[in-house]
C-alpha cells in the first residue's frame, strides 16, 4: 500500500486530532512542515530551503551519510536488548570515557537526556545518602517528574507546582542581567559572589536536615539565555558542594560534544582542575538517534550497584545506538568539528559585535563556539528586555528562510545553536539577514516617531508601541 501524501493542512489537522495539545510546535501560528534535511539545511513540502540555526540535535549535520550508513548496516545485522553481550557497547564506552578526565570512567547508557538526568539524580542520592538538590534559576533538565521538580524553567511557569522543599535555587551566574552584574563588579568578584550564593544554600540544606545531595547544573546554561559563567565560578561552587557532603553534576545534554569549540565538554572551559562527579549526555550524542549516557566515577557506580536493586535499560546502548554514537564521534574527529565550532563561532561573535555597535537593540553578545546569544534590550542603560522585538526578528528570519529561536527568562535572547557543520558562508547569510531585519526595524521606529509627532499635532491617536507598529502591514517595510 502506497503511503498517502498529506497536504500541510491535513497534517496539521491530524496532529490536532491525535497528538496531545501540550506538545507544542516551533512557529505555532504558522508551523513548518519539514520533509527532508541535509547538513545545515531543512526543506519544507514546497522544497523551500531553510538555514538551520536552531537544531542542537543533529550535531554533525542532518542525515550525515556516515552516521546513516552506520545505523543501516548495524540494523541489517542485529538490534536487540542491551542485556546481551555485544562489542559495540563496550568499545563505544571505552572510546567515550577516553575523552573524559580519568576518574570519569564508568558509563550507563539510556535513551534521552531526561532519562540520563533522572538516573544521575538517583545515583547521587544513593551515593551521598542526602536528599537536597541545589539547582540554578531558569534551569531546565528534562520532562520527567523528578526533573520538573528541579527545573525552575518549568515549576515556576504556568502549570508548575512551585519549588519542592528539598530543592534550593541559586541565582544563575548571569553577569549581564543577574543578581550581580558587570555594572558593579569585576569578573573575579562576580565569580566569588555567585559561588557564595551556592555556599549559603549548602549551609541551609544541612541546617534543615536534608543534607546536600548534588549541585545539578548545565556547564553553560541554555534555557536561561545562553549563559557562560564567569571564569572560576564552577571551581568555587564544586569546592563548596563537596565540603558540604554533596556531589557535582555537569549536564552536558545541550552543550557537550564540542559545542564550546575549545573543548569537548563545556565544563572543561572552566579549567583543567574542574572535574564533576557525574556527567550527563544526550541530544547530540546520536545526531537525532535516541541515545544518551551517564558518565561517573567508579565509586559512585559501585555505590549504586551495591543497593541490591538491579538496574537495566532495554534499549540504552543497543547495537544500533552504539554504532550510531560511535559514527558521530568519527565525524567530529574526522571533520575537525571542534575547530570549526571555534572558527565559525569566533566569526559570528565578531560579526554580532559589529551589529551591536550599529543597533542599540543589541544589549549584550555572549557565548563560546556555537553556543551564542544576543540579549535584546529596549534601553541599554536599564537593560529592559526587548521581548516583542525578539519575537518579531524570529518571525522575519523565518520568512527569509532562516530558523532561529529566542529564550531566557524574558524570551528576549536570540539563541544560536546550529549543527557544528555550520560554515562561514552560512554565518554570513545569518548575519546579513539579521542586519537587514534590524535595519528594517529602525526604519519602522523612525516612521512611528513621525506618526506620533503628527498625531500629537493633530490630537489623534497614535500606535501605542513599536511592536504594534511593526505589525501594521501598511507601514511595515518589506525586506
Amino acid at each position: 500500500m502506497d503511503k498517502k501524501t498529506l497536504t500541510k493542512q491535513e497534517t496539521l489537522a491530524l496532529r490536532r486530532k491525535h497528538i496531545g495539545p501540550s506538545c507544542k510546535l516551533f512557529f505555532r501560528s504558522d508551523p513548518l512542515k519539514i520533509v527532508r534535511a541535509s547538513g545545515c539545511y531543512m526543506y519544507d513540502e514546497e522544497d523551500n530551503r531553510y538555514l538551520d540555526c536552531i537544531n542542537n540535535v543533529c550535531h554533525v549535520g542532518h542525515c550525515h551519510p556516515h552516521v546513516v550508513s552506520a545505523a543501516t548496516r548495524q540494523m541489517a545485522i542485529l538490534n536487540t536488548n542491551s542485556r546481551f553481550l555485544h562489542d559495540n557497547l563496550v568499545l563505544y564506552a571505552e572510546r567515550l570515557t577516553s575523552l573524559f578526565p580519568p576518574k570519569l570512567s564508568v558509563c550507563f547508557f539510556v535513551n534521552s537526556g531526561s532519562e540520563a538526568n533522572d538516573l544521575a539524580l538517583r545515583m547521587a542520592r544513593t551515593y551521598t545518602r542526602h536528599r537536597d538538590v541545589i539547582t540554578l534559576d531558569h534551569a531546565y533538565h528534562g520532562h520527567v517528574t523528578s526533573l520538573i521538580d528541579i527545573s525552575p524553567y518549568k515549576f515556576n511557569h504556568p502549570g508548575g507546582d512551585g519549588k519542592p522543599d528539598w530543592v534550593h535555587v541559586a541565582p544563575v551566574a548571569d553577569t549581564y542581567r543577574g543578581m550581580y552584574t558587570d555594572k558593579d563588579f569585576t569578573i573575579e568578584e562576580l565569580s566569588e559572589k555567585y559561588a557564595h550564593e551556592v555556599k549559603k544554600l549548602c549551609h541551609k540544606a544541612n541546617e534543615e536536615g536534608g543534607g546536600v545531595c548534588v549541585f545539578f547544573a548545565e556547564s553553560m546554561q541554555s534555557c536561561g539565555g545562553q549563559i557562560v559563567y564567569p571564569p572560576g565560578y564552577l571551581r568555587q561552587v564544586y569546592r563548596h558542594i563537596r565540603e558540604a557532603g554533596g556531589v557535582c553534576l555537569a549536564d552536558e545534554v545541550q552543550v557537550g560534544f564540542g559545542r564550546a569549540g575549545s573543548h569537548m565538554w563545556a565544563f572543561q572551559t572552566q579549567g583543567d582542575d574542574v572535574v564533576p562527579d557525574i556527567v550527563t549526555l544526550g541530544k547530540p550524542m546520536g545526531n537525532g538517534h535516541p541515545v544518551s549516557a551517564v558518565i561517573t566515577t567508579r565509586e559512585i557506580a559501585d555505590s549504586f550497584g551495591s543497593t541490591g536493586m538491579e538496574y537495566f535499560n532495554t534499549f540504552g546502548g543497543n547495537p544500533v545506538s552504539a554504532a550510531v554514537a560511535n559514527a558521530v564521534l568519527d565525524v567530529i574527529e574526522d571533520e575537525k568539528l571542534l575547530e570549526n565550532a571555534s572558527t565559525v563561532g569566533n566569526f559570528l561573535l565578531q560579526e554580532f559585535r559589529k551589529l551591536q555597535k550599529k543597533y542599540q537593540l543589541i544589549g549584550d553578545v555572549r557565548g563560546q563556539g556555537m553556543f551564542l546569544g544576543l540579549d535584546l534590550v529596549k534601553n541599554r542603560e536599564t537593560r529592559e528586555p526587548a521581548t516583542a522585538e525578539a519575537a518579531f526578528i524570529n518571525k522575519r528570519l523565518k520568512e527569509r528562510h532562516v530558523l532561529l529561536s529566542a529564550d531566557g527568562p524574558h524570551r528576549n535572547v536570540l539563541k544560536f545553536k546550529s549543527p557544528l557543520v555550520f560554515s562561514v558562508e552560512d554565518a554570513m547569510e545569518l548575519v546579513s539577514k539579521l542586519d537587514a531585519i534590524m535595519d528594517e526595524m529602525e526604519q519602522v521606529e523612525h516612521a512611528m516617531n513621525g506618526v506620533i509627532e503628527k498625531a500629537s499635532v493633530l490630537g489623534t491617536d497614535a500606535p501605542s508601541s513599536k511592536a504594534q507598529h511593526m505589525g501594521n502591514s501598511e507601514i511595515q517595510v518589506k525586506v
